[in-house]
């Protein structure tokens, strides 16, 4: 029975770069649906709150497992074809990511103090010059944190894109061990490639936390 080795080392980093390109297209599109979302529920329309509170109850309430069974399998159940795996993963992180990105952001938005909004009204400036120049630059000094923070939750909850058919760095562990049966060695490495992409985003994290002084705010 071959040993845990140098070309399974070489498969895993692979896996590991396929990992941090899937949470990068979760982050990025996540951020931008999340974007929207978060401005949506803070607008003056009832109905685009509604719409707004709406989806994060669905997506926050709906297991992102699945969520990526739905897109994977349902979208095919009901005649469209079958998406690859890649697309299917992608899509459901994003959705995923948009529902809790939107959430913290709104929070941000809505914890600039008020009279930062009756000043810049004062002020006779629109609402979107309200929310461009004065509101959103203190909010994204309070979010950036937190959305650091959440980028290491998109990163471990790649692995859930394996029930898919993507081959990310948890899938490669399964892969490997299922042809040489060395648990221990394999998912030690494993763990060992996922500390490397977490730590640094988690101290970042803590990092900009200390440095931007939020809590004390």
């Amino acid at each position: 029975m071959p040993s845990f080795g140098l070309v399974h080392l070489e498969f895993l980093a692979v896996a590991a770069l396929w990992t941090i390109g899937l949470s990068a297209v979760a982050f990025i599109g996540g951020g931008l649906l999340g974007f929207v979302v978060a401005l949506m529920r803070v607008s003056p329309l009832r109905w685009v709150r509604g719409l707004a509170i709406a989806y994060v109850q669905v997506v926050q309430g709906t297991p992102l497992l699945i969520l990526l069974f739905l897109i994977y399998f349902g979208l095919a159940i009901i005649g469209f074809d079958q998406l690859p795996a890649i697309i299917a993963a992608g899509a459901g992180l994003i959705i995923y990511s948009s529902g809790f990105l939107g959430e913290i952001w709104r929070g941000c938005i809505e914890s600039v103090p008020k009279t930062q909004w009756e000043a810049a009204e004062c002020l006779a400036m629109t609402r979107w010059q309200r929310m461009t120049r004065v509101i959103l630059p203190q909010a994204l000094r309070i979010a950036t944190a937190p959305t650091v923070g959440f980028l290491v939750q998109i990163v471990k909850n790649t692995s859930l894109a394996s029930v898919v058919g993507f081959v990310e760095l948890a899938q490669a562990g399964k892969l490997i061990n299922n042809s040489i049966f060395q648990p221990f060695a394999v998912f030690i490495t494993v763990a060992v490639f996922y500390f490397i992409i977490c730590f640094p985003l988690s101290a970042w994290s803590r990092g900009l936390e200390r440095r931007l002084n939020v809590g004390r705010r």
